[in-house]
């Protein structure tokens, strides 16, 4: 790729990228074809992996329709958590340990998929919880053999957890989120139907196309995969290789079609074509970070998501405190892009124009304000909260959060600059408040 500017070969750096990805059925109807797909995998006797919402709404009903018509045994699991914890992941793993499943069907938001993910692994390949867990919070090690057929159905327009090898939770004892990365995770098939969008209340609209929004805008700005040393084995290779030429053609897709219909979706509910579209820019989003990665905002999102104390938002159980992931990345982003952009400044400045902004006279080192100014705008009229301090934080929680936050290096080795905890403490204050 010596051919394109930022991905110039240095000394020791791959030359190689690879691409990764579900088979998808995308479209209104598609969950109709669950069961048929999930048969042609094999499948017979299947754990179905829901949340008490979802299993509430018509579609579900006809989901599991598909599943039995198709003469599948399914079993329905539907005590997932909102933001999963290692403890609710330990749960549903001892739920898939103690029968005899030849398949999984994830049918809900990333918090489900995720969970399914993690219940199919530790359940095909049992091992000690930490030991898959991304280093240096976890063990980090590789997953030794194939899972079990999943099939992902996303309710929501935002995780695209459907074409990710990635799960995350909260691991309780740090007060933070973590997660688990390998290929073997990807789910075999993305059932992906925009019809469970018509139902989605505003608020979780606005977070999780947030979240679509920053896996692109993250995916594309990512320092390149060649300036990452080259593996010693093929395997070696990780999934958050930095961006490359495929990921940064759906970051583009997808950053375009949510710079068009985020704002519109969130704001009228009757809008088919916005929340239909969100659906798909998710589902692209989630093919682009699945294979190029995530980096500074969702780091700083981690600790907040883990650490929230008394903020219930609409639309989202208010059975205890929750920060909606797609939430807390986005009221940290305009900070991170403002750091990040002299990492790779043309590439803020194409963000930008992807999402809307006027970049008309800016120049390329101007690009990181414009970017957070424009990300801001859209915020203030979906109703996500002013910064952290939005969510319940103040001044007094800068440091721990930034003690939190350097230990994500999975995320922080992607960011376009290097990221120190002290760049961390400023970033956090810079997020507490935006207007």
């Amino acid at each position: 790729m010596a051919c394109c500017h930022y991905y110039q070969l240095t000394p020791g750096g791959d030359q190689l990228f690879s691409v990764d990805v579900s088979k998808v059925r995308f479209g209104p109807g598609a969950i109709d074809e669950l069961g048929q797909e999930a048969r042609l995998l094999g499948i017979k006797r299947v754990a179905v992996f829901t949340d008490r919402r979802v299993a509430e709404l018509s579609l579900f009903s006809d989901a599991m329709a598909a599943i039995r018509g198709a003469d599948l045994d399914p079993v329905v699991y539907d005590t997932v958590r909102v933001e999963p914890t290692d403890q609710s992941f330990r749960e549903a793993i001892q739920f898939a340990a103690d029968d005899n499943f030849d398949g999984f069907i994830s049918i809900g938001g990333g918090s489900v998929m995720d969970t399914c993910k993690a219940a199919n692994l530790y359940s095909t390949h049992p091992a000690d919880f930490m030991a898959y867990v991304n280093a240096p919070i976890g063990q980090g090690l590789p997953v030794p053999g194939k899972l079990k057929p999943h099939l992902a159905c996303p309710t929501t327009a935002g995780t695209g957890s459907e074409c990710t090898g990635i799960a995350v939770f909260d691991l309780l004892e740090i007060q933070c989120k973590t997660g688990i990365a390998s290929r073997s995770m990807l789910p075999d098939r993305a059932i992906v139907d925009p019809r469970w969008t018509d139902t989605l209340p505003p608020s979780v609209m606005a977070a999780t196309g947030f979240d679509a929004i920053s896996h692109a805008l993250e995916a594309l700005t990512a320092k390149p995969f060649t300036s990452r040393p080259a593996p010693m084995d093929a395997s070696a290779r990780p999934m958050s290789q930095g961006a490359n030429p495929w990921s940064d053609m759906a970051c583009r897709e997808a950053l375009r079609q949510c710079g068009e219909y985020l704002v519109r979706a969130v704001n009228d509910d009757s809008d088919h074509e916005a929340r239909h579209g969100m659906m798909y820019a998710a589902t692209l989003s989630g093919m682009a970070f699945g294979n190029g990665g995530c980096h500074l905002p969702h780091a700083m999102s981690y600790p907040v998501s883990g650490r929230v104390s008394d903020f219930f938002p609409e639309g989202y159980p208010h059975d205890e405190p929750i920060c909606p992931h797609g939430m807390s990345v986005i009221v940290n982003a305009p900070a991170a892009y403002r750091f990040t952009v002299t990492g790779c400044p043309g590439r803020h400045l194409e963000g930008a124009r992807l999402l809307g902004a006027d970049t008309q006279g800016v120049i390329a080192s101007e690009s990181g304000d414009l970017l957070a100014r424009h990300l801001q705008k859209m915020m203030r009229v979906t109703g996500i909260p002013n910064g952290i301090s939005g969510v319940g934080f103040s001044q007094e929680h800068v440091t721990s959060l930034a003690q939190a936050a350097v230990t994500q290096q999975r995320l922080l080795s992607m960011a376009p600059r290097p990221v120190s905890e002290q760049d961390l403490h400023s970033l956090y204050n810079d997020a507490l408040s935006y207007w």
